[in-house]
């Protein structure tokens, strides 16, 4: 698909950025940037939630001497939606993560296709005009503006420590919420930890969603934004502080 859309047609789909949620900022923690991620409102689940508040995971890296995407889920955005709860400790969420890190580092965003949510599966979520458009000029273009600013925010032999994902915080989002026509499993504010020069810093993830069991990044530095450019989500000295809850 290509990256270099026209502003023109980014401005044409904003009012399209609002069905997917209303945005409210929320104060920088001690030690964070103040560029604070854009939080939404969204359902609460009524259903059971993990006992641990936190969860922290480890990914594996590529080491290969020519770096390739690990598979997620191949496919599984064609079909149908489950109620799985995604797990941390799969080896779907470890690609995910280390396809992630390998794009920030290498500032190459196609690296983290797998683990972004896929289109097919976004097109059965949207109950709006044109979702596949979306999805390309809205969702993946502002994740790729913000790999970018990831990736200059890194410094060269920055290692990936683990990704803190505060799973008792996850809400079912229902069908007919956030204009969508199918629901998942929403969490907020995941941590992706990580060394540089010997100290431990991190940034956020500012939304993942959940199909068939897999956690997927739909919106990496900001849910939304006022100005289309990169952002990277609450950097970090230490580990910073996962969430908030809620959102779409």
């Amino acid at each position: 698909m290509r990256l270099s859309c026209a502003l023109s047609a980014v401005l044409l789909l904003a009012a399209a950025g609002l069905l997917a949620g209303c945005g409210a900022s929320s104060p920088s923690a001690p030690g964070q940037s103040p560029t604070a991620r854009a939080s939404v409102s969204g359902a609460e689940s009524p259903s059971a939630r993990p006992a641990t508040p936190t969860t922290g995971v480890s990914p594996r890296a590529s080491a290969s001497a020519f770096p390739a995407a690990l598979p997620v889920a191949p496919g599984a955005g064609a079909l149908p939606q489950t109620r799985a709860f995604p797990s941390t400790g799969s080896v779907a969420f470890r690609n995910a993560m280390a396809d992630l890190w390998l794009a920030v580092t290498t500032g190459n965003s196609r690296f983290a296709q797998p683990a972004f949510f896929p289109e097919a599966a976004y097109k059965q979520v949207k109950a709006i005009p044109a979702p596949a458009a979306d999805w390309e000029h809205r969702l993946w273009y502002d994740f790729v503006l913000d790999v970018r600013a990831a990736h200059d925010l890194l410094v060269p032999g920055a290692r990936l420590d683990r990704v803190i994902v505060p799973a008792s915080e996850a809400a079912w989002v229902y069908p007919g919420a956030c204009y969508n026509s199918v629901g998942y499993w929403h969490v907020g504010g995941a941590r992706v930890v990580y060394t540089e020069h010997g100290q431990e810093r991190s940034f956020g993830i500012a939304s993942l969603i959940s199909w068939r069991g897999a956690w997927y990044v739909v919106h990496f530095g900001e849910v939304l934004r006022p100005v289309v450019t990169g952002v990277v989500d609450q950097p970090a000295v230490g580990p910073g502080i996962p969430g908030p809850p809620g959102g779409c």
